[in-house]
């Protein structure tokens, strides 16, 4: 572990970096890593903005081109593995027709004064960790998202961590994020619900599955 990362950036033997700094320098460590011939893996969010995403997939794309083995550039999206949802994941590909999906995340607060609360620094709690349940959505319907919404409790400047998100997906799928910041911590932090074919699957805070 180091904050020097010029030798490692320079450091012939080191050929992957993991990179577990604040949100807003991930951009720019994930970019030089990859320009540096080195396999990345970043933990979330990959990027703060639009911009930012355009770059890396700039970067990345030329790479790809010139280089027939391209490092690997992996986000740090771990839910997706858990194996109650790798089991999950097995079910819901046998299973025929649109599902809704409703995860609800009990968040607890955090500071306002907190970086991970500031914009330009952490993103604020979508972009900084609600982005786990969005991808965890996106694996399991496995079809890109084609619209997004997002309702705020009272105002987002008032009550900027507690949200619904609505997704809709290519293939016909809904899901609903809750993102709670006003509830109670003996209340389970992650409950995920499955409606699908007749079926209902329900995985509760990734211990168990009924």
């Amino acid at each position: 572990t180091t904050i020097d990362t010029a030798s490692i950036l320079n450091d012939a033997d080191t050929d992957a970096i993991v990179i577990t700094t604040r949100h807003n320098t991930h951009a720019k460590w994930v970019i030089e890593a990859l320009q540096a011939g080195m396999h990345v893996f970043v933990e979330k969010p990959l990027c703060l903005n639009q911009d930012e995403l355009s770059e890396i997939e700039c970067v990345y794309g030329d790479i790809i081109k010139k280089n027939s083995a391209p490092p690997i550039l992996m986000v740090g999206f771990n839910r997706r593995f858990a194996p109650h949802v790798q089991k999950i994941k097995s079910l819901l590909d046998g299973a025929s027709g649109p599902k809704a999906f409703t995860m609800t995340v009990n968040a607890g607060q955090i500071p306002m004064e907190h970086w991970t609360q500031d914009i330009d620094v952490g993103g604020g709690r979508i972009v900084g960790e609600a982005c786990h349940f969005v991808d965890l959505l996106r694996f399991l319907v496995n079809a890109p998202i084609i619209s997004l919404k997002v309702s705020y409790a009272s105002d987002k400047k008032i009550c900027p961590d507690t949200f619904s998100i609505q997704l809709k997906f290519k293939e016909g799928s809904i899901g609903t994020i809750h993102y709670f910041a006003n509830g109670h911590k003996s209340f389970a932090k992650e409950r995920l619900e499955i409606f699908s074919s007749g079926k209902i699957i329900q995985l509760d805070n990734f211990r168990k599955l009924k």
